[in-house]
């Protein structure tokens, strides 16, 4: 017989595990990038990199990924967006190289590498990360802890399914689709702004209704 303390302690472990494995909260900005096998939307984790977070979204907002491209497309395991410095066909202004060119501290966490995760790229410096990421095609349990996670796909991964299916060619340990899948444009927007919106347009069209319902009423009592 297992005595009440240690059921106990069995009890508070299991919890324990399972509120870290619980996914951390998404923030309300997604980002979509528009390539030309489809579109790939995506959301952040900002209290899982915060840094991380930053320098990638402002790369975005700068319009830094647009015309790079996917060098890298390993079938269950990642496609990887290219470095911004090297994989633009378009030539970047001074403000988009001095970001590209910033690097990030290595913000590793608890969270877990499965389908639809972001992972920033780096070298072997655990602080050289850049511009260069990964969107997980599978669960890849052996770079937890070693690749810094920022966010997740939140809408695409019918994209990143026909991604999978390009021809590819290997070059040393990277597998490469022969044909570019180029980044066309990207944007973003948030996603309580947006249901701001909509609750503006509810509200609009329920004002509308009750104008037209105490017209209708004031006509029938004060004609």
């Amino acid at each position: 017989m297992w005595s009440l303390d240690l059921i106990r302690v069995c009890i508070l472990l299991a919890f324990a595990s399972l509120i870290s494995s619980l996914e951390p909260q998404l923030g309300s900005t997604r980002v979509v990038f528009q390539t030309n096998y489809g579109d790939i939307e995506f959301g952040f984790y900002p209290t899982v990199a915060p840094k991380t977070v930053d320098h990638i979204f402002r790369l975005v907002r700068l319009g830094g990924y647009n015309t790079n491209h996917f060098f890298r497309v390993d079938k269950g395991f990642v496609a990887q967006v290219a470095d911004v410095a090297n994989g633009r066909s378009a030539p970047m202004n001074e403000e988009q190289r001095r970001v590209a060119e910033k690097t990030v501290v290595g913000e590793f966490s608890e969270v877990k590498h499965v389908r639809g995760i972001l992972s920033m790229g780096r070298h072997d410096d655990p602080d050289s990360g850049g511009s260069s990421f990964s969107m997980l095609l599978g669960n890849s349990p052996h770079l937890d802890g070693k690749y810094a996670i920022f966010g997740k796909v939140t809408k695409g991964d019918d994209t990143l399914a026909k991604l999978e299916q390009l021809p590819t060619r290997t070059e040393g340990i990277f597998v490469m689709p022969t044909e570019r899948i180029t980044i066309l444009s990207s944007y973003y927007y948030d996603t309580e702004t947006e249901n701001c919106e909509q609750d503006r347009s509810i509200l609009k069209l329920r004002l509308a209704a009750s104008a037209v319902e105490v017209e209708r009423q004031r006509m029938r009592c004060f004609p």
